[in-house]
Parts: structure tokens; sequence; C-alpha cells
């Protein structure tokens, strides 16, 4: 063991003003962005659109005042029915979160038959608190989990809509202009949501500890309920959003750009509307949900596994916090980073957007492997020991600090990789393109072999950072490698963000008349964030697939599994089970998708051919029509796969064991990823392919176009198969193996008490 240099008191100041610090710059990055003004008053009072610089290029023919007003009456329309769905979706939600709160408490409660005497600990000679309490508390975690969530989500969605009109506007004085209002828009929701998760977890752990005192084991084990809400909710809103948004946009595709041959967004198309509604709710009020989940239960499974080492072993809060102490340091450098692409650099050009976005990736890898450096000099003795299946390993402070940047610099490389496979400036694209020469057919064979083979280097990557971390660190290593990779998380939002803003500054361009220049440039905005959407997925499930394995770890360690041995019938038939569970799952969020879509179709065609005027222009189309569509839809959806990732792990655990449970686990994972890494690919590389051949920039793609011609339409169809994959599908199966494993973390005591019913009978 070895002296700490940062001391209890240094840890107890850092971790919150971090997170302080990261709330007042969102705060500034809002302001800034609110000084672009929706309202007419604003163009009348103070020149064009509030500002007294002159615009770049005038509007063709259009009247300014119009022009502003009308992309306030759309910006309107968006948020209003953004907020009128995750309404609806909270109150379905709600009701869910008390009913899995109570099961929580009455099955942890159960454990020692509601105790309320004190137990001996079960990693010390010490005594620890009465189940009862760990039940009690861990039940509050669960539902502060789940309410930090719900904000993060909501509070993602408010901001974009906030944003999207307001980039449309500034694009009229430049492509750079817009994009540093959509980069800071997305800055707001990175920097809200990555504090929020790191203060309102730090708050926890110190409430706890008023009543746990000296007993870290069951204090970190209740907080363990903190992960189980975070990614309940996640879910919910990943699937919910995700039939929304594809719904909408394979409705508005199909009938629009493929039967009646309008530009996409056009205002005549009655499902637009709730296409860019469904970004709002699915790419941003999902995503931020998702990623506060992976952050939530990679610190918990850190925690938990630590609370069992020497550091909760010898009350070593420096070190104990360490995990905590990387996302402080992770919200400063990517505080730092943001600053490179809206002060120190600025962008003048199309071909300058993609270049920032991705140094933004590497800029912030750099700085926060220094980072990393320095937490793990200051906040770590320079030896220590970490549990591990029963011994307690001899651990450096150096190997934790590759741990961490292992995983810090396989995020990268899976970002990057993902970027290969999904953005048309590279061959692969370009050759699924190609392959639409021959029809939808042709596109569709060589879409799905570029999602198979994309696979392969990611998996590496992940295997590389497993057998790296686990060699020096066990289970811990592999936590906080999952955490170095989320460890940039508000970078990584911000990116996301950026690109489901962008798309609808310029739907809100196409259905304010503005001129082709303005939507160029709002296009070029989007194509750029639509290859950085697709990285920020990679990362996603690249951290999905370490924090689960680390919970899987903790899971084992806690129901007291000595080994997992597949030979073993009741392992390998969870195996096997586990194995097909994220092909269920896929199965029924596409079918909801095709489901929900075949509704959208009807109803756009109906409006079509029955509402005089329609295509002329002359005559509004029922937008809110096509808005309950997707929300009643996607509402009715969810449930069925939210149930089977939820109830899973308690109908395994409670009626076959934790062996089988822990086979089950190991399955999902292993499947799971390779699923979701190709569907996610896929359907990035298909829309992708479409967004080559309209943009017609070199000579190879104008010879597949133009809009309109077999080719376009073949790429539209594959555009249209390849959403719910990548938007619903792939994304939902990195909660869906994060999920399974916390929940049965949580509930382990109880399925290593009271599991295996039908074992114990037969």
């Amino acid at each position: 063991m070895g002296y700490v240099l940062l001391s209890e008191v240094g840890t107890e100041i850092v971790i919150p003003v971090c997170g302080v610090i990261g709330i007042l710059f969102s705060i500034v990055e809002w302001y800034i962005v609110s000084q672009v003004s929706v309202t007419a008053d604003a163009v009348s009072n103070n020149g064009k659109n509030g500002f007294h610089d002159s615009l770049i290029e005038e509007e063709e023919g259009i009247n300014e005042h119009s022009v502003v007003a009308k992309c306030a009456e759309i910006q309107n329309a968006i948020s209003q029915g953004a907020t009128s769905f995750l309404y609806t979706e909270y109150q379905y939600v709600g009701i869910f979160m008390v009913a899995f709160a109570v099961l929580i408490f009455v099955f942890l409660g159960s454990v020692e038959g509601f105790s309320t005497k004190s137990q001996p600990c079960t990693y010390s000679d010490k005594m620890c608190k009465p189940a009862l309490a760990t039940a009690a508390f861990s039940t509050i975690s669960f539902v502060l989990g789940a309410v930090t969530s719900v904000i993060s989500g909501f509070l993602g969605m408010k901001i974009a809509t906030y944003a999207n009109a307001r980039t449309t506007l500034e694009a009229r004085k430049g492509v750079g202009k817009a994009f540093i209002t959509a980069f800071r828009s997305g800055a707001v929701m990175g920097f809200l949501l990555a504090a929020n998760g790191l203060l309102v977890l730090y708050i926890i752990i110190n409430v706890f500890q008023l009543y746990y005192g000296d007993d870290w084991e069951g204090l970190f084990e209740a907080i363990t309920g903190y992960g189980l809400g975070g990614s309940s909710m996640a879910l919910f809103g990943r699937v919910g959003g995700g039939i929304y948004t594809k719904a909408a946009d394979v409705g508005a595709d199909l009938v629009g750009k493929v039967e009646r041959n309008i530009p996409e967004d056009d205002p005549r198309n009655p499902a637009v509307i709730a296409d860019n509604v469904g970004d709002n709710v699915g790419d941003i009020a999902g995503m931020g949900s998702d990623l506060f989940g992976s952050y939530a239960e990679s610190s918990c499974a850190a925690l938990i596994v630590a609370s069992i080492s020497s550091f909760g072993i010898n009350h070593e809060f420096s070190a104990m916090c360490c995990p905590l102490l990387i996302s402080s340091v992770g919200i400063l450098v990517c505080l730092i980073t943001t600053l490179f692409a809206t002060d120190f650099f600025q962008i003048k050009t199309v071909d300058q957007i993609e270049p920032a976005l991705k140094n933004q990736l590497i800029i912030s890898t750099v700085l926060m492997t220094v980072g990393i450096a320095i937490v793990t000099y200051v906040a770590l003795p320079s030896s220590f020991t970490i549990f591990n299946f029963g011994a307690q390993k001899d651990v450096k402070n150096w190997q934790l600090f590759l741990c961490v940047a292992v995983g810090l610099w396989a995020g990268l490389v899976i970002g990057f990789v993902t970027e290969y496979y999904t953005s048309n400036a590279y061959s692969p694209v370009q050759d699924v393109a190609d392959s639409c020469r021959t029809g939808a057919a042709t596109n569709v064979i060589f879409g799905l072999a570029l999602g198979y083979k994309s696979v392969i280097i990611p998996i590496f990557a992940i295997a590389i950072s497993i057998f790296v971390s686990f060699s020096f660190a066990a289970m811990y290593g592999i936590a906080v490698a999952a955490l170095g990779m989320l460890s940039t998380i508000a970078t990584g939002l911000t990116i996301d963000a950026y690109g489901p803003i962008s798309d609808n500054a310029g739907g809100i361009a196409e259905m304010a008349g503005m001129s082709h220049r303005i939507r160029e440039r709002t296009d070029a905005l989007d194509a750029a964030g639509n290859t950085t959407a697709a990285i920020g997925k990679g990362f996603a499930i690249g951290s999905a697939a370490l924090v689960s394995l680390a919970l899987f770890g903790a899971f084992v360690s806690r129901a007291e599994i000595t080994t997992v041995d597949v030979l073993t019938p009741k392992v390998f038939i969870g195996l096997l089970v586990g194995a097909m569970l994220p092909y269920w799952f896929s199965a029924m969020t596409m079918k909801s998708v095709g489901s929900a879509a075949l509704k959208m179709v009807e109803e756009v065609r109906r409006q079509f051919n029955t509402i005089p005027g329609l295509m002329e222009g002359t005559a509004k189309p029922d937008y809110a029509n096509c808005v309950k569509i997707s929300t009643d839809a996607s509402i009715k959806e969810m449930i069925p796969p939210g149930a089977l990732v939820m109830l899973t792990p308690l109908i395994v655990g409670t009626f076959f064991g934790v062996e089988t449970l822990s086979g089950v686990l190991a399955g999902s994972l292993v499947s799971g990823v390779q699923i979701a890494i190709s569907a996610s690919n896929t359907g990035g590389a298909w829309d992708n392919a479409k967004k080559y051949i309209e943009a017609g920039a070199s000579e190879h793609a104008r010879s597949l176009g133009p809009k309109g011609s077999d080719s376009h339409k073949a790429a539209v169809i594959g555009d249209t198969i390849g959403d719910p994959l990548k938007d619903t599908s792939g994304p939902s199966l990195n909660i869906l193996i994060k999920l399974m494993a916390v929940e049965s973390l949580v509930f382990a005591p109880f399925f290593a008490t009271h599991g295996g019913l039908l074992f114990k009978l037969f």
C-alpha cells in the first residue's frame, strides 16, 4: 500500500466543483445560442434576425419577416409534438417505475425475511447494515437514477427543439455560423447530462453514507440501483423514441420521395412534422438517457468492486472515488476541447465541418490520457489490492492508468472504424451506392455484407481492452476501462446531438421555403452529423460491452458463484437462450417500426389522395394526425420489448437460479454486441449511400443520380430498411445487455437465496 496525494477534503471539493463548472458552461453556451432570435419582433426592432450585422447573402425574393415567422411557427409545432410525446411516454414509464421500485424493495427485503437486525458482512469480519436497509436504499437510488435519466432525456429534447430553427436562421450568414449554433446547442445537452449524472451520484453517495457509516460494502451495493434506474428509463426512451422517429421517417420517405417524387421535408408531406419530432425524441432524448445509463452503470460497477477491495476495507475515500474523479476531469477536458470548435478555430467552408467534428474526438482523447495519468497518480496509492473472485489481486497505480487508457483509445478506434464503414467519403459506402445501379436487391445485399464486415475490428478492439484491463486489475480494470471510454461523454453527447439538430435545421429550411443555398448548407451540416452520429453509436455499443462484462463479474461475485462452467447444462442452456434474446428483441422492435410505418404510409397516401390541392401546394396537410399515429404506435409498441428485457432476469433467476442466469448474461453479451454493431453500421451505410447519390459531389455520384432516378429510388428503399436498424434495434441492443446485467446484480442477493425454484423441485 502507499500514500495518496489527494486528500479526502480535496476529493470532496474537486468532484462537485467540476460538476458545477460543467453546468455553468452549459448555461453560458445556452445563453449564446439564445441570442439568435426567432421572434418576428426581433426582425423589426433589431435588424436582421436580432443582430445589427448584415447577412452574407439575402434570401431570393423572400420577405425577411415572413421567413423568421415561418421558422418560429415550425419550431413551435415540433416542440409541442415532442413535448406531448414525452409527457405521454413518461406517464406510462412512471407507472412502471413505481411498480418496479416496489418489486425491488420486496425482493431484496425478503432476503433476510425483512429483518432489521445487522448481519455479518460478506467480504469482511465486520457487521453490516440489515438487508432491509439495502432494499430501501436500493429502491431510493433506483428512483433517483430513473428520474435523472428522464430529466436528461427531456432536457436534451427541449434544448434541441430550441436550437433547430436558430441553426436554420444562422445558415443565412454562412455555414460557419450555423455550425457554431448547432455545436453550442449540442454542448448544452452534453455538459448538462455529464455534470448532472456526476453530481447526483456524488450526492447520493454522501447522503447514503450518513446512514451506512463504515459499511461501505452495503453502501455501494445500494448504489447499484442508480444504474438500474438510469438504464430502465433509457430502454423505454430508446425503443419508444426509435419507433416514433422511424415510423414517421419511413412513411414520409416511401410515399413522399419514392411515390410522389417530392423533396425530403417538403411541407406538402403530411408526415414531415412527425419526422422532425422523431429526430428529437429518438436521437436526442433517447440517446441522452442511453449514454447517461452507460455512465451510471460503469461508475456503479467500478464502485461496487472497489468497495470490497482495499479501498473499501481501508476506507480510502479518494481512491474509492477514482471513477468519479475520472469523470470530473473528463468534464474539464471536454470543456477545453469544445473551445477548439467554437472559439480557437473558425469554420468557414463546408469541407472543414467533418474534420472539425473528428478533431473533437482526437483532441479529447489525447487530453484525457493526460488527465487519467494525473488522476491515477494523485488519487491512488502506488500499490493496492482489487477483489478478484474471492481473492485480492495486487495492482499498481500505473497498471490502472493503462486500464482506463486502453478503454479510452479503444473507443477512438471503434469510432473511426465506424466512420470508415458509414461515411460516404470512403469506398465501403460508395460501393453500396454503386450497387444501386441494379436495383434495391443488390443494394440490400451489399449493405448487409458491409455491416457484417464492420464488426471485425471493433470486436478485436474490445477483446484487447478486456484482456489488458482484466490482466492488470481484474473486473475493476474492465469497469474503469468502460469508464475511460465514457470519460469524454460530454464531447460525445455534443457531437451526437449536433447531428439531429442540423438535420432538423435542414427540414425547417425546406418547410419555410428558404433558398436552395440555405438548404445546401444545412445538408452539409447534416451529412457531417450523420457520420459522427454513427461514431457515437459505436462508442455506446463498445462501452456497453465493457460495462456489461464488469457488471457480469460483479454479479458473479455478489451471487457467490465460484466458476461459470459452460459445460454445465444449467449454464449452457442459459448461454443459448441469452444468445437468442438479441434476435428476439430485434425482431420485436423491427416489426414494431414496420407496423407503425404501415399506418403512417396509409395515412400519408390517404391525405395525398383526398385533400384537394395538396400536391399543388394550395392546401395544407393534416400534420397533427400523423404526429398522433406515431405517438400512439410508439407507446403501444414499446411495452413488449421492454417487458422482455426487464422480466427475463427476474424469471430466469427466480426459477432457474444464478448459474443459468450467468449463462443468459454471457450469451446476450456476446451476440448482442455483434448484432448491435452490424445493425447500426448497415443502417448508417444505407443512409449515407442515399445521401451520396443525392449530393452528386463527384463524377461517380452524378452518374448514379439525380434524385428520382432508379438508382436513387433503390437507395431510398435501402435507407428505409436501414432506418429501424440504425436508430431503433441497433442502439437499443446495447441497453439490453447492460440492463439485464445491472438488474441481475441488483437482485443477486435474492436470486442467490431464493432462486432456482424449478431445479429445487425437480
